[in-house]
C-alpha cells in the first residue's frame, strides 16, 4: 500500500488568469434533513473553501436561512422542488449525497433519485447515511468507476459485509474490486482503495474525533474533484490535506473543529500550488 505524501498536493496548481467560476467546477450537495442540516452546511463550507466554482446545496428547506446566513457563495435549493432540482443537477460536474440526509423514506427516494439523475461524465460522491440506504436497498450504481465512498469502518461493513476486525487491506481491495468504485475508508490512518492503486493517509490525530469530521472531508474531496483532472489524485490529495491541516491546528487546540479545517483551506492551498 503506497503512503500518501505531499507529493500528492502537486495537483494544486495556479490558477491561470484568464478563468471564471465554471472554470473550477460545478458541484451539487444533496444532504441535511430538518434534524441534521449542521451536516450538509459543514459540507458546503469545505466544498466552498476548497475551491468549486459553483456549489449549490439541495437540502430541506428549513435549513435555507442559515445556510444563506453562514454560507452566502453557497446556493440553496429546496430539494422537494423537482423542477429546480432537475435544473441544477443537469449542469452538476461532481454529486455529492448523505451528509445529514437521514435513512427514512424521503432520504431513500432522494437517493433513487440520484441515480436516476446521474450522467456518464459526472462523479458522485456518496457518504453518511446514503451509504447506509445504499447498502440496506437493491440499487445498483448508475456508474460505478465514477463513483467514490466515503465510509467510516461500520459503514463499511454495511456495504461490503466484512466485519470491522476483517477489514483487512487485502478484504476491502476484494471488495472494492466487485463495486468498482473508489472507497475512503476513514479510520485513524485513512486508506483509499480505487481501480488504480491503494493508499494510506499516515496523517490525522484524536483532536479530528468529533462530530462533522467526515462531512467536511466529503466536502472536500467533492470540491477537488469539480477542478482536478483525475478522479484518484484528486481524492488523494483532498484525504491528505484535511489530515495535513488538522495536524497544524492539532498543535495548539485539543479539539480540531472541522469547520476550522475549512477556514484554512485556500491559505494551505496557497501554500502547496505549483
Amino acid at each position: 500500500m503506497q503512503r500518501l505524501s505531499k507529493q500528492c498536493l502537486s495537483i494544486i496548481q495556479t490558477r491561470p488568469q484568464n478563468s471564471h467560476k465554471g472554470t473550477f467546477g460545478r458541484t451539487v450537495l444533496v444532504g441535511g434533513n430538518a434534524q441534521f442540516g449542521g451536516a450538509i452546511m459543514m459540507s458546503a463550507e469545505a466544498c466552498v473553501n476548497a475551491g468549486s466554482g459553483l456549489t449549490t446545496v439541495m437540502t430541506d428547506p428549513s435549513n435555507h436561512p442559515a445556510l444563506h446566513a453562514r454560507m452566502p457563495e453557497a446556493m440553496t435549493v429546496d430539494w422537494n422542488d423537482k423542477e429546480l432540482c432537475d435544473s441544477v443537477l443537469d449542469s452538476a460536474d461532481v454529486i455529492l449525497i448523505g451528509p445529514g440526509l437521514g435513512e427514512d423514506k424521503k432520504s431513500q427516494d432522494l437517493l433513487s433519485y440520484i441515480f436516476q439523475k446521474q450522467k456518464e461524465d459526472q462523479l458522485l460522491v456518496i457518504d453518511g447515511s446514503a451509504i447506509t440506504l445504499f447498502a440496506k436497498g437493491n440499487e445498483q450504481l448508475p456508474y460505478p468507476t465514477q463513483t467514490i465512498f466515503t465510509p467510516h469502518q461500520m459503514e463499511w461493513q454495511r456495504l461490503s459485509g466484512v466485519k470491522i476486525a476483517d477489514q483487512t487491506e487485502e478484504n476491502n481491495q476484494k471488495e472494492q474490486k466487485k463495486l468498482q468504485a473508489t472507497i475512503v475508508l476513514k479510520s485513524h490512518h485513512t486508506e483509499i482503495y480505487s481501480n488504480q492503486g491503494r493508499f494510506q493517509n499516515p496523517l490525522g490525530n484524536p483532536g479530528m474525533a468529533t462530530g462533522g469530521t467526515g462531512d467536511t472531508l466529503a466536502g472536500i474531496i467533492s470540491g477537488f474533484l469539480a477542478q482536478f483532472p483525475d478522479t484518484v489524485d484528486a481524492t488523494n490529495a483532498a484525504v491528505y490535506l484535511h489530515s495535513y491541516i488538522a495536524d497544524q491546528l492539532a498543535h495548539d487546540n485539543y479539539v480540531v473543529l472541522p469547520t476550522k479545517i475549512s477556514q484554512a483551506l485556500p491559505y494551505w492551498m496557497k501554500k502547496f500550488e505549483h
